[in-house]
C-alpha cells in the first residue's frame, strides 16, 4: 500500500528461530526440523506473505554456512540496506542471546546485524564467550553493556525479547527496570512477547519512549506470523527497519497485530499444584484459591500490576494501535483442506486476514468459517484464558 511518494506498508515477523541446519544439525533444540533458513524464507514469503522477516539463529555457523551457499547459488541475494532477499521478502540476520547479570535471572535479548560478513564477525566473537555457539538461545558470559558495546560498535540493534514472560523475559523474571540491566539509549525498542500488550505496557512509565514490537517466536513453520508488525519504509531491509524502529524520517511501525494476551500461554497466574489458573480476584495471593498450594508461577498481568510504578496504563501520542487478532490456526473449523483451498484462492494469509473480503471468503470456505475469519481478525471471538506455559483458546466464533 502506497503511503506517499516513497513510504509503503510492509508485514514484518522479527522473532523466528532455525531448528536445523540443510545438513541437519540441530540448531534450536525445540524446534521444528522444517525451520532451516531456506525453509523459512520460502514459507515467510510464498505462504505469509511477509515482506521482512528475522532469522534468529542465524550466528550458529552451520547456519552461515547455509546462507553462504544459498547467495552462491543465486538463490538469494545480498539486499541492499542490509539482509539476504528472497522472492520480495528480505530477511534480517539475528539472534537470541541469554544474559545474566550478577544476583539476578536470566533473561533473552534478540540483536540484528545489519550484513552478513557483521553477524559473521559477530558469531566469532560471541564463540569466545559462549559454550556452544552452534546452538540457539545460549548464554553469553559477558555484562550486558559490553554486550550493547559488541553490537553497536559493528552497526547493530539490541531488542529486549518477550520482556513480560517469567520464563527469562527481562521484567518477568529479571529487573524491575530494564535501565538496571542495560543503556537505555542503546536499546532499538523491546518485545513485547504473546502474554501481553501495549496497554499492558503502559504501566511502567520506562517503557514510553520505546517503540513496541509484536513477534510470533516460531518454533514452527506453521507459527510464523502468528503476532506480527504492519512497518512504514521505503523497502524492506536492515536500515530502514532502523530508522522505523527509531520512528525517523518518516519510518515507523503503524499497526501491531497479535494474540488477545489471554489467548498467551503465560497470562495468568497458575498453580503448579493443581494447574489451575487463578482469577483476577486472587492474582496476588500466596496460595492457591483452588487447593492451597504455594507453588504459583505469576503470569504475565500480575507480574506487571506488581511492578508498576502507575496506577492506570498510559500509551503515548506515537504508540500505534495494538490490534487483537487471532491467527488462522486458532480459528474454529479451519482445518487444513480448507486453509489450502483458501491459499489458493487469495495468495498468502496476510491476503486473507487482510484483504479478503467475508463474502470472498465465504465463496471458498463457506459463510460460518468466513464469519469466523472476520471475528479473528477484529478479535471479537470469546476466548478463555492461558496460563502456566499452556494456550488459552478460542470458545466459539
Amino acid at each position: 500500500m502506497a503511503l506517499g511518494s516513497k513510504l509503503q506498508s510492509f508485514y514484518c515477523d522479527l522473532h523466528v528461530h532455525i531448528g536445523r541446519t540443510s545438513a541437519g544439525q540441530a540448531v534450536k533444540i525445540s524446534g521444528s526440523s522444517s525451520l532451516t533458513f531456506a525453509g523459512i524464507a520460502k514459507e515467510a514469503a510464498q505462504r505469509k506473505g511477509m515482506e521482512l522477516i528475522g532469522i534468529i539463529d542465524s550466528h550458529a555457523p552451520g547456519v552461515l554456512a547455509d546462507i553462504r551457499a544459498l547467495l552462491a547459488s543465486g538463490e538469494m541475494s545480498e539486499a541492499d540496506g542490509g539482509g539476504i532477499a528472497y522472492k520480495g521478502t528480505t530477511i534480517v540476520l539475528g539472534t537470541e542471546i541469554e544474559i545474566r547479570e550478577p544476583g539476578r535471572k536470566e533473561c533473552h535479548v534478540l540483536a540484528f546485524l545489519p550484513d552478513l560478513a557483521a553477524m559473521e564477525d559477530f558469531s566469532s566473537w560471541m564463540g569466545k564467550h559462549m559454550r556452544n555457539i552452534n546452538l540457539s538461545s545460549q548464554r553469553l558470559y559477558v555484562p550486558a553493556r559490553e554486550l550493547q558495546d559488541e553490537i553497536y560498535g559493528r552497526g547493530g540493534i539490541l531488542i529486549p525479547a518477550h520482556i513480560f514472560t517469567p520464563h527469562k523475559g527481562l521484567y518477568g523474571c529479571a529487573a524491575e527496570r530494564m535501565a538496571d540491566l542495560f543503556d537505555l539509549e542503546r536499546i532499538a525498542a523491546v518485545e513485547l512477547g504473546l502474554s501481553s500488550d501495549s496497554e499492558m505496557a503502559g504501566y511502567i512509565s520506562e517503557l514510553d519512549p520505546f517503540t513496541f514490537l509484536t513477534n510470533s517466536d516460531a518454533h514452527s513453520l506453521g507459527k510464523i506470523g502468528r503476532e506480527y508488525n504492519l512497518i512504514e519504509m521505503e523497502k524492506p531491509c536492515f536500515n530502514e527497519l532502523k530508522l522505523a524502529l527509531a520512528r525517523q524520517e518518516g519510518r515507523r511501525i503503524s499497526g501491531n497485530f497479535g494474540l488477545n494476551p489471554r489467548l498467551g500461554k503465560y497470562h495468568r497466574t497458575y498453580c503448579a499444584g493443581c494447574g489451575s489458573i487463578a482469577d483476577e480476584a486472587y492474582a496476588t495471593s500466596e496460595r492457591c484459591p483452588y487447593c492451597g498450594s504455594q507453588k504459583l508461577v505469576q503470569g504475565v498481568f500480575d507480574r506487571i500490576l506488581a511492578i508498576a510504578d502507575r496506577g492506570q496504563p498510559l500509551i503515548p501520542a506515537h504508540r500505534p494501535p495494538y490490534h487483537y487478532q487471532v491467527p488462522l490456526e486458532f480459528i474454529p473449523g479451519l482445518g487444513k483442506r480448507k486453509l489450502e483451498a483458501l491459499l489458493a484462492a487469495f495468495g498468502t494469509e496476510m491476503r486473507i486476514l487482510h484483504a479478503a473480503g467475508e463474502a470472498e471468503l465465504a465463496a471458498v470456505a463457506g459463510a460460518e468459517l468466513a464469519a469466523h475469519i472476520v471475528k479473528a481478525r477484529s478479535g471479537t471471538l470469546e476466548l478463555s484464558s492461558g496460563g502456566g506455559g499452556t494456550y488459552g483458546k478460542v470458545v466459539k466464533g
